[in-house]
């Protein structure tokens, strides 16, 4: 097995991005490696730089999140070094994913932010993606931070209701 703990961390970053159909948050990889106790936060960030400066994964920034996938070097990295990683380990990692799928996906499929525009307003921006297609985006202004807010946390509950009615309405459907 893997001798060097960064060689390891990598690696299974790698393995844990290769596993699902779309990307994953900072956050998402930190909290596995935390919650396991595998490495500390800071460690995991120069990893997470390591590979991208390696090209073996990319990142999309949306909105206030940074997406992670793997590149197709880093699918082939992993086929050459995976069996590297412990069954252990692994087992860890595929327990993790199966078990938090549906919110790992969710989190990166419904995303709602807002900022402060060069108006003196806010804007609203929401989005619901099925891997790395947009379903929908709507961006609303609203005149005060509160109301901003209100919205980016109504979104993740309301997304689906809203996207149907945006359908429906558009398709010529009968309300």
């Amino acid at each position: 097995m893997v001798s060097e703990p960064m060689t390891l961390y990598k690696l299974m970053c790698l393995y844990m991005l290769k596993q699902v159909n779309f990307p994953l948050t900072n956050t998402q990889l930190s909290n596995f490696f935390l919650d396991k106790e595998y490495t500390s936060y800071f460690t995991l960030q120069q990893v997470l730089s390591e590979l991208l400066e390696a090209g073996l994964i990319r990142t999309e920034a949306s909105h206030n999140n940074t997406l992670y996938e793997i590149t197709k070097d880093g699918c082939d990295t992993l086929f050459f070094f995976g069996n590297q990683i412990s069954p252990a380990v692994v087992e860890d990692m595929t327990t993790y994913l199966k078990e938090n799928r549906v919110t790992l996906r969710n989190e990166v499929e419904v995303l709602a932010d807002y900022y402060k525009s060069t108006n003196q307003d806010y804007r609203v921006s929401c989005e619901v993606r099925e891997g790395k297609t947009k379903l929908i985006h709507l961006e609303v202004s609203v005149p005060d931070e509160a109301q901003a807010e209100s919205m980016c946390g109504k979104w993740g509950e309301k997304s689906q209701e809203i996207y149907a009615f945006v359908m429906k309405s558009l398709m010529g459907g009968e309300e």
